[in-house]
Parts: structure tokens; C-alpha cells; sequence
């Protein structure tokens, strides 16, 4: 595998409210040396909503030499909307690119859910089970989806190519249907549950015989037990706030279980590792939000739903890292672990 890749969250932005109150790029900094030289990656997929923070970690990360995903993740909006985050992102990914520096774009995350305009719904719950119900008319939904979403793709990268001339890719859904033909990567959004694990290997050789390289994004699941069963329903077990959707607290204790998340990126990047992807992102290094409450009703303990492989402390710093305010999980070793054996192995 080329690319040992963590993604790295800048803040999601929906209705200009942001999931990362704090940006402090001498942090952003220190975390991306850390991915470098402690969890022994070579990539960071740098996600976010606001253009001006993804290219302060970009710049950063093209810095320690890491190679830059520069990935804008657009939430709730419409196609227009989109098209005009993508122009200004490529112009400052464009930027970073002349510098010197190695620069993919991402021209997107999962679109057709996450935002307005290809699916009906209000929501991405609600667009998911109207694309998948009827039964008898996912098919043929399907199918319309895909035309949508390809006009739309082909657009955006048009766009994209305006502004920027490095290698260009979009992190897709399976049931999107996308058209490969404008991009130079192929990446998908893949998650493991206990409905596909059986042919989840499978699969991934299939993806990875298509002559353009293979990008894995989006796969990591959460530390409690029984959360890589779940796949992508892993967040069902947090209750948000109606009016900000904030997380409050889990919907049941939920025993810790962090083997079981550390067991779990570790199986999937040896799968990746064997069967022929050329990178991998695992989901993900932090995710505000989630902090780790390890005294008190163990439903307070929001860290045990984040897919982040750090645990976020709220009153005091780390021990292993005195100057960050979190602790590594079983996970953050387990990644350590297999990237510094496909690092050695391809560099010996």
C-alpha cells in the first residue's frame, strides 16, 4: 500500500456553525508531526468545511512532507453552493501544489447523502431510506441517482481542473454510481459491517482492479463493543440536541471497548494492504465533540461512540503527549503498529 493515510478533521461547518470551536495551527501542527513520526503515515486527508483552516493544516502537513489530501467536505448544501466551495478550494490546494508539495483533491464526501439536490429527504437519514424504499423501486432509483450525480461530477471536476492541475479524485458511495472517466483516482467511502464482513475482502479486490489506483476513505468504527458490527450505523447510539444536534450522551452504557476498535482498523488495513489499494484513510485521528468522561454514568462517556483513535480530555492534559489535552487508544498503537510494518517491508 503507498499511502499510509489518516484523515484529519479541520471542522465540519453546517448553517455556518462549526464542529471544531478550536483551531490552533501551532496544535495542528504538532498532530500532523504525530501522524508522521508516531503513527508512521505519509498522507493526511485534510477534511473540513471552511477553505481558510483546510489550507492552514495543508500547508502544514506539505511542510512535515506528508503527502495532502485536500478534501472540502460540503454538509446541507446545494449544488451551486458546492461548486463555489470547490473553486476557491482548488485555487488554494493549486497554491500548495506550485510550492512543491504532493496534492490530491478530493472533490467531495459522499454528496448525494450529505447534501441538497440529489436525493429527496431533509436529512441523510431521510435521503438514504427514500433511495432504498420501495424495495422494488431501489433499482430503478438508483439508476436515476447515478445520472444525477454524474452530470454533476463532471461539472465539479471541470471546475476543479479550472483552478488546479494535480490529481483530482471524489470519495463516492457504492450506490452513486459514479462515472471514473474525469478522475485520476478511485476512491470509495468503505465501511465494514457484520452483514458484509463475509465478502468484504472480496469486494475490495474487485474495486482494486480497475486500472486507476484505489483510495479507501471513510472506514473506522467507534470504542464500544459491538460498534464494528454496525458499519456505518455507528453513530446511532448518541442522542443530539434537537435545535444545535450536538451530542449529549449515549443512548445506553455501551461497554468500552477499545480492542475491539483497535482489532478492527488492523484487520481492514491488512485487507487493503493485500488486496491492491493504493491508499487508505482511516476515520479518523479526532473528532471534537466526543470527549472521554471516564467517571460517572458510563452514558456520559461520548468518547465511547467517536470514531476519533484519540480519547479528548476536558480538564486536563494527556500523559503520553503533555502538551495535547488527549490520550492515544488501543487503536492509535494498532495503526502505529501496521503502518511501521508496510513501511519497513516496502522500504527494506
Amino acid at each position: 500500500m503507498r499511502a499510509r493515510g489518516m484523515t484529519y478533521d479541520t471542522g465540519f461547518v453546517v448553517d455556518g456553525r462549526t464542529s471544531h470551536d478550536r483551531f490552533d495551527p501551532t496544535v495542528v501542527r504538532r498532530e500532523l508531526a504525530i501522524i508522521r513520526d508516531d503513527l508512521h503515515g505519509n498522507a493526511v486527508q485534510i477534511i473540513g468545511g471552511d477553505p481558510a483552516r483546510l489550507e492552514t493544516a495543508a500547508e502544514a502537513a506539505a511542510d512535515l512532507g506528508l503527502e495532502v489530501w485536500f478534501s472540502p467536505y460540503p454538509l446541507e448544501l446545494e449544488p451551486g453552493q458546492i461548486l463555489t466551495l470547490f473553486r476557491d478550494c482548488a485555487q488554494r490546494a493549486e497554491r500548495l501544489r506550485r510550492r512543491g508539495a504532493s496534492v490530491v483533491f478530493v472533490a467531495g464526501v459522499e454528496l448525494s447523502v450529505m447534501n441538497r439536490g440529489f436525493l429527496t429527504g431533509d436529512t441523510p437519514e431521510e435521503r438514504v431510506a427514500h433511495l432504498m424504499n420501495p424495495p422494488e423501486r431501489r433499482p430503478e432509483a438508483i439508476r436515476d441517482l447515478g445520472v444525477r450525480m454524474n452530470a454533476f461530477l463532471h461539472e465539479a471536476a471541470a471546475t476543479v481542473r479550472e483552478h488546479f492541475h494535480g490529481r483530482l479524485t471524489y470519495a463516492a458511495i457504492q450506490f452513486e454510481q459514479v462515472d471514473w472517466t474525469p478522475f485520476d483516482i478511485v476512491t470509495y467511502e468503505l465501511i465494514r459491517s457484520a452483514e458484509i464482513a463475509p465478502h468484504f475482502r472480496t469486494a475490495v479486490r474487485t474495486l482494486a482492479q480497475n486500472p486507476k489506483p484505489l483510495a479507501i476513505t471513510g472506514f473506522g468504527t467507534a470504542a464500544y463493543r459491538g460498534a464494528g458490527d454496525r458499519g456505518g450505523r455507528v453513530l446511532e447510539v448518541v442522542e443530539h440536541d434537537p435545535v444545535t444536534k450536538a451530542p449529549l450522551r449515549l443512548d445506553a452504557p455501551h461497554p468500552r471497548d477499545e480492542p475491539g476498535q483497535a482489532a478492527y482498523l488492523d484487520e481492514l488495513l491488512d485487507i487493503f494492504d493485500t488486496e491492491g489499494v493504493d491508499s487508505a484513510f482511516v476515520f479518523l485521528f479526532a473528532l471534537p465533540g466526543y470527549p472521554h468522561r471516564p467517571d460517572g454514568d458510563p452514558r456520559d462517556d461520548l468518547d465511547r461512540a467517536s470514531l476519533g483513535i484519540v480519547k479528548l480530555l476536558e480538564t486536563r492534559r494527556g500523559l503520553t503527549y503533555p502538551d495535547l489535552d488527549w490520550e492515544p487508544k488501543a487503536a492509535f498503537t494498532a495503526v502505529a503498529e501496521r503502518y511501521a510494518g508496510i513501511r519497513n517491508r516496502d522500504e527494506g
